[in-house]
């Protein structure tokens, strides 16, 4: 299997190629050339497996030249050696209404575990199936849990370097602790003065800068991505899809061609593009609820067809959604158009007016399979309260906004199965959590806030976010948006 860009450039790379490479030379995103399909077998052979196992089958399908071997080896690594807190990694939570995908069981307490601890691992693979002699520099934006998924899989990982740069005013207290405290001999953390917006887009600038690029490589080292823009971090994403759905069939809740749907929250479009592969795939899914919080660009696109991000821009309680740029849409654009000169187009508008229209039959194609709601940070402290008093259940900020989209979802009559994609702990947005409980947190650090926290949950405090308490501040950087590349150059010179 190939992979081309989204944008039509004539490169045709292997996924190993891709994974290393991250972004596409016209500035576009790798996908596969064609999709694999996959039938009913294959999806109720995965029931009576672990975790890992699952994942080895779904990632052969498109890590083709990966050999089976390969594959094994870079799942248990992921996955194995006591890395996750619950044995089965992404366990289903099935409740009376809904059933609860619970992403968040890896070393930094996010979803983006699943991936980024992976990516490492595909990508060391890639470096000696290719023969890259360069060090790969991992340039990372995080609107906060991607940042330290992404330093914490990357730690030490021979022949990388990885600096992260976020929002100095932009994610919660632990995750700047997490982030400013990371150890490690390859890694560097940057806070930008503005949003995530501004350090995603320095981040894409600095790939598009081809003499910059030159240089590095002239100097030994060769840029890549640990964003969702890289094929490697998405690929994983799509696993559990299967593995919920294969988790419902063997508790008798489906049987094997059941629809289920699945609400997720997102900001960057990438979860729930991996749900739209698994459905492409032959996944039965028959919805996928888009649930925003304020922030609410990819709501009114999936309305109207139209993406704008000439809009203000909120800061919200749930942080990893804050965003108005979306770059994984590109990504659908192009399945759904199978276009790539009208999909550069469309980015081109983006670029340089802010926005873009797909049409109206665009929309309906893309309507038939998502669906769209948002909830403001009211509706969400609402929400985590109300499902704490109905289930003694904590959901974080993140969470609660797709809960609360699924229930809107369910109210207009629809019956079929539904996951609520769970994202975060919510021990990571204790301040949120217990504020929507009616606590006071005037006066509390983030270590009380979780101590109290602690008191009302039957879930322990994650070990990754308790040795946060003692752990030193390595990283204090502070810079403009206008001088993310330089600090790329300084640190890939080693100052």
């Amino acid at each position: 299997m190939k992979y081309i860009s989204t944008r039509g450039s004539n490169q045709h790379m292997t996924s190993a190629q891709a994974i290393i490479a991250g972004l596409a030379e016209d500035g576009g995103l790798f996908v596969p050339e064609e999709l694999p399909q996959v039938d009913l077998s294959f999806i109720e052979g995965l029931t009576g497996l672990s975790y890992q196992e699952r994942a080895a089958k779904v990632l052969s399908c498109f890590l083709t030249d990966y050999t089976a071997e390969e594959i094994r080896g870079c799942v248990e690594r992921a996955y194995g050696g006591g890395k996750f807190d619950d044995e089965t990694i992404a366990p289903l939570n099935i409740m009376e209404d809904v059933s609860v995908l619970e992403l968040w069981h890896g070393p930094t307490s996010a979803f983006k575990d699943m991936a980024l601890q992976l990516l490492p691992q595909l990508l060391s693979t890639a470096l000696k199936k290719t023969g890259e002699k360069n060090q790969v520099l991992i340039l990372v934006a995080t609107s906060g849990d991607t940042g330290k998924a992404a330093l914490e899989g990357f730690k030490d990982v021979e022949q990388t370097r990885i600096i992260v740069f976020y929002p100095e005013n932009g994610v919660s207290r632990i995750q700047r602790l997490q982030m400013v405290t990371q150890q490690g001999s390859n890694v560097a953390v940057t806070a930008v003065r503005g949003n995530f917006d501004d350090a995603q887009s320095g981040v894409k600038a600095i790939f598009s800068d081809k003499a910059f690029n030159e240089e590095l490589h002239k100097n030994g080292a060769a840029l890549s991505s640990a964003n969702s823009i890289n094929w490697g971090r998405l690929v994983p994403q799509i696993v559990y899809y299967f593995s919920a759905y294969a988790d419902l069939l063997k508790a008798g809740r489906i049987k094997a061609g059941d629809k289920i749907s699945f609400t997720v929250p997102t900001g960057n479009f990438g979860d729930i593009l991996a749900g739209y592969y698994a459905m492409r795939m032959g996944l039965p899914v028959k919805k996928l609820i888009c649930a925003s919080n304020t922030n609410n660009v990819l709501t009114d696109f999936l309305r109207t067809g139209v993406y704008d991000r000439n809009r203000e821009f909120f800061k919200t309680i749930s942080p990893s959604m804050d965003i108005l740029i979306s770059s994984n849409l590109e990504r659908l654009l192009y399945h759904v158009v199978d276009d790539a000169g009208q999909v550069a187009e469309w980015m081109s508008s983006l670029a340089e007016k802010g926005s873009y229209d797909i049409g109206a039959e665009n929309l309906q194609k893309i309507q038939a399979v998502f669906g769209f709601d948002w909830a403001d940070d009211t509706k969400t402290m609402d929400t985590i309260s109300s499902i704490y008093d109905k289930k003694h259940y904590i959901a974080d900020p993140h969470t609660a906004v797709a809960w609360n989209s699924a229930y809107h979802y369910m109210a207009e009559g629809n019956s079929e199965p539904m996951v609520v994609v769970s994202t975060a702990s919510p021990y990571k947005f204790n301040e949120s959590v217990l504020t929507a409980f009616g606590h006071s947190t005037a006066g509390f650090d983030e270590f009380q806030l979780l101590d109290k926290l602690q008191a009302m949950n039957s879930f322990p405090i994650p070990a990754g976010l308790a040795s946060l308490k003692n752990s030193a501040v390595r990283h204090s950087q502070l810079v403009d948006k206008t001088a993310m590349k330089q600090a790329v150059a300084g640190f890939a010179a080693g100052k």
